[in-house]
């Protein structure tokens, strides 16, 4: 079923090679689900390498766009927090989030790519839109009760495909000094925890699509 296929399977974010499976493909457009793909449900914090993947690929010119069904509080402070346009509530796989974020981004369908860790949300919702549709393992086992439901599902439909060999992306205990990329005054002062900033760059201010009081967790 190519419907439900992602394009690429890996088997984290960091695994994605920025310079030759991006930037030279000219997929300079990201649309980033959030929870479990970028933020660890278990512990809401982004992880080490994650954060500091991000801060190389902002370096090397790519753009992202964060595209999420939560409409928590927590997902409008996230993005301020990356200094990143986001879509919430976006009721993937439906096509208007996706629209929306590529519009937030000035972004033609043949330089965007979403990557997220659902099959039945970031891939379906990619590919009724045209762009390409990047699956990467969950950071965490925490999921919300019905997404542990429907990964039995998708577990059906990714059947025996593993994850891509890692690239050159950053392993997750390359150390802060040796990243190769300026990820901001937070992160070079970060503690011992893997908890980690992303380096502010300048983008569009976050819209929520709702009024605060509606703002819901939902995955």
């Amino acid at each position: 079923m190519p419907f439900f296929e992602p394009d690429r399977f890996f088997s984290r974010i960091t695994a994605i090679d920025i310079q030759r499976d991006l930037v030279d493909r000219g997929l300079v457009n990201v649309l980033l689900d959030i929870d479990n793909t970028v933020r660890s449900r278990a512990t809401g914090d982004i992880p080490h390498d994650v954060g500091v993947w991000m801060g190389r690929a902002r370096d090397a010119g790519v753009r992202f766009c964060l595209l999420s069904n939560n409409w928590h509080d927590s997902v409008y402070a996230f993005a301020e927090r990356c200094d990143l346009p986001i879509v919430a509530k976006s009721m993937k796989p439906l096509p208007h989030g996706y629209l929306l974020a590529m519009r937030k981004l000035g972004a033609a369908r043949t330089s965007t790519v979403a990557i997220g860790d659902q099959v039945l949300t970031d891939v379906v919702g990619a590919h009724l839109v045209g762009v390409e549709a990047w699956l990467v393992l969950p950071l965490a086992e925490v999921d919300l009760t019905h997404t542990r439901v429907l990964r039995l599902f998708e577990r059906g439909l990714i059947g025996a495909r593993e994850p891509e060999p890692v690239g050159a992306g950053v392993p997750a205990s390359v150390p802060l000094a040796m990243a190769g990329a300026t990820v901001g005054s937070a992160m070079a002062s970060a503690p011992a925890s893997d908890a980690v900033d992303v380096m502010p760059v300048p983008a569009a201010p976050a819209v929520p699509m709702g009024p605060p009081s509606s703002r819901k967790e939902h995955a």
